[in-house]
């Protein structure tokens, strides 16, 4: 317990570190829109829903999300991007302003500004309409005046942070705002910021960047990849070599069917000569070409050929020894060191979708994190939130390791709710335990102080579900039924009976474990947010302070028996219960200590008859002499 909270001090001190970092963001800025509609009939024309819209939400979307990301985060955030001077790029000023970000983008009277909108009916995404071509390339006017901005942004983020040299993150996802003079000058200006993260669809682009950190999706890191293996590649980076020069790294082939979209669809060979890979990069085989587009289902596995595992339709194969079942992760692993090269990156981190992502430094150590899985609409920008925080945790010169936890909390925690993802540094505070204002809330609390930790999260918007118990010998029974408890809100506040309160309510010889004892142990458990004692009989006083959204008692009968029940519905909460695990409680576990504690009686001599004693051990059956004879252990019966 102890080590977990110095872990979560630890990461929040990184999260305070990086307060007012200066960031430069560039690229492809969008604009987000959803509307929710309903639908109860079908129509007339088609087999398809009538809809209603209800509610429409404009959000800031890929450039502009990871700037909003690191704004909300913490970070001064400053974004240079081409907008259009049109409805679309009004309503994303508006998203910039309100999230703090520092607002010098470039109007473009003759580009729209890219637009993803989606309609949904009961959360589900029923289409997507995009809008914004990437064939409405810059004009001369337009590259000039967003290179005259990137100096200027530059020079003012500089100023601004009293001298100290930027950070700058680059977002290119092929909608024709980082044309080749602008990813030249980046190049060439690559001194000019202390660190430099790279998400980019085509990653082949950006070799002479030498960035930081990339975040490749799967997809996009193995369609570098495979167009590097077909031959479309320049030497390796120098030893030593710290910085790119102003030449780019992979060439593009002459006929490239994988240019476009970066994901590909199953068969599809990037690079054109379908050659698949091996461990060590070697090209044996042809597999053929196919087309581009959107992943599809088969893509995200690795399948077993003749060869060794492969991705389908990628071309990426590892060796057989990685074993069977071996998923993404695994494959994405067995390739960091290789992705490094090609990128020049000092770090790359494969992201997985909701499997987390796969990261990997100089140290050659991969490193693996977790995400829970979503639906697909509660996931979009999942991906700038953990860019904005990898790159803020690296700009504050955290380790890897450390980096690597923080984005994948920032992404995680954002992906509650239908929507596009933004973290803000107070949410990602409070799930490492600590307030907006650097204070730790302790796990252990008294009453006074479970009254102000219960403001703190409520004014941050989360529900609370409330249990209490004695909980004198914990075990497997109490543990699910806490879990299930945390499964009912956002937190759990615990409240444990003092050694008198037990006493009186189980009798002197309980409790078997000090309320110390009692209390650590649960304290321990990662779905127990906080733990009280109360000294009274009823934790009714404790209900009145946290006034909880969820009470929770075991047992099966129905929450009308509970007697806290009209308390908590007064105040507004409702009442659940949850039946105990069967032969899991605390009075079982006890009697079976003390009955197998109590010394045995020894056997009465036996007054039998010699005749009487050979009769009744003919009646047994071989088996049963077998076993006396053999002197096997009998098996002890289940005390009730």
């Amino acid at each position: 317990m102890a080590g977990a909270a110095a872990e979560q001090r630890r990461l929040a001190t990184v999260v305070e570190s990086w307060l007012g970092r200066p960031v430069l963001v560039v690229g492809d800025a969008m604009l987000d829109e959803w509307r929710f509609a309903e639908s109860d009939r079908l129509c007339r024309e088609a087999p398809a829903p009538v809809l209603t819209l209800r509610r429409r939400i404009s959000a800031a979307g890929g450039a502009a999300n990871t700037a909003v990301n690191i704004a909300t985060l913490g970070g001064r955030a400053l974004l240079v991007a081409p907008v259009g001077a049109d409805v679309a790029g009004d309503e994303l000023h508006d998203c910039l302003d309100r999230a703090g970000v520092w607002d010098r983008t470039v109007g473009q009277p003759h580009r729209p500004t890219p637009v993803k909108r989606r309609m949904l009916a009961g959360n589900q995404i029923l289409l997507r309409e995009d809008s914004g071509d990437p064939e409405d390339a810059l004009d001369d006017d337009g590259v000039r005046d967003l290179l005259t901005a990137l100096d200027c942004a530059t020079e003012e983020l500089k100023a601004a942070a009293g001298g100290a040299t930027p950070t700058l993150v680059v977002c290119d996802y092929g909608l024709g705002a980082l044309p080749a003079p602008v990813r030249a000058w980046l190049v060439a200006n690559r001194e000019r910021y202390t660190t430099v993260a790279l998400d980019a669809h085509d990653l082949a682009d950006w070799r002479g960047l030498a960035p930081t950190v990339v975040t490749p999706s799967f997809a996009e890191a193995t369609r570098l990849l495979a167009r590097a293996a077909a031959g479309f590649g320049a030497a390796p980076r120098p030893a030593g070599r710290t910085a790119a020069g102003p030449d780019l790294h992979l060439d593009h082939p002459p006929v490239d069917p994988a240019d476009g979209p970066s994901e590909l669809i199953v068969g599809a060979a990037p690079g054109g000569a379908g050659a698949r890979l091996s461990a060590t990069g070697d090209r044996s085989g042809v597999v053929g070409t196919g087309p581009t587009g959107e992943p599809t289902p088969g893509e995200d596995r690795v399948a077993m050929t003749g060869d060794g595992l492969s991705v389908t339709g990628t071309g990426v194969t590892v060796n057989t020894a990685a074993g069977d079942g071996v998923d993404r992760a695994v494959l994405a692993e067995s390739r960091l060191e290789e992705l490094r090269e090609h990128t020049g990156a000092d770090v790359v981190a494969v992201t997985l979708d909701t499997e987390g992502a796969v990261v990997g430094g100089a140290d050659g150590e991969p490193r693996r994190s977790h995400s829970t899985p979503v639906p697909a609409s509660h996931a979009v920008g999942a991906g700038d939130a953990y860019l904005a925080a990898m790159t803020l945790a690296l700009a504050a010169d955290a380790p890897l390791p450390t980096a690597a936890q923080l984005a994948q909390l920032a992404a995680t925690i954002t992906v509650s709710d239908t929507g596009t993802c933004v973290c803000r540094r107070e949410d990602l505070l409070a799930a490492l335990g600590t307030t907006a204002d650097g204070t730790a809330h302790p796990t252990l609390v008294g009453t006074a102080e479970l009254a102000a930790i219960v403001g703190d999260h409520r004014r941050a918007g989360r529900s609370i579900v409330f249990t209490n118990g004695c909980f004198d010998v914990l075990h497997p029974g109490h543990v699910r039924y806490l879990e299930q408890a945390r499964g009912l809100g956002d937190l759990l506040v615990v409240a444990v009976n003092s050694d008198g309160s037990v006493r009186r309510l189980k009798g002197p010889d309980r409790p078997v474990n000090p309320v110390e004892d009692r209390t650590a142990l649960l304290a321990a458990l990662s779905c127990v947010d906080h733990v009280v004692v109360f000294e009274e009989d009823s934790p009714a006083a404790l209900i009145e302070t946290v006034r909880p959204d969820v009470y929770v008692k075991g047992g099966d009968y129905p929450p009308e028996m509970v007697p806290e029940a009209p308390l908590v519905r007064r105040l507004g909460g409702q009442v659940r219960t949850l039946g105990y695990v069967p032969d899991r409680s605390t009075s079982a576990i006890i009697e079976r200590i003390r009955a197998q504690a109590t010394p045995s009686p020894q056997p009465a001599q036996s007054t039998r008859s010699p005749q009487a004693t050979r009769s009744a051990q003919s009646t047994r059956s071989p088996q049963s002499t077998r076993s006396a004879q053999s002197g096997a252990p009998q098996r002890m019966g289940r005390s009730a």
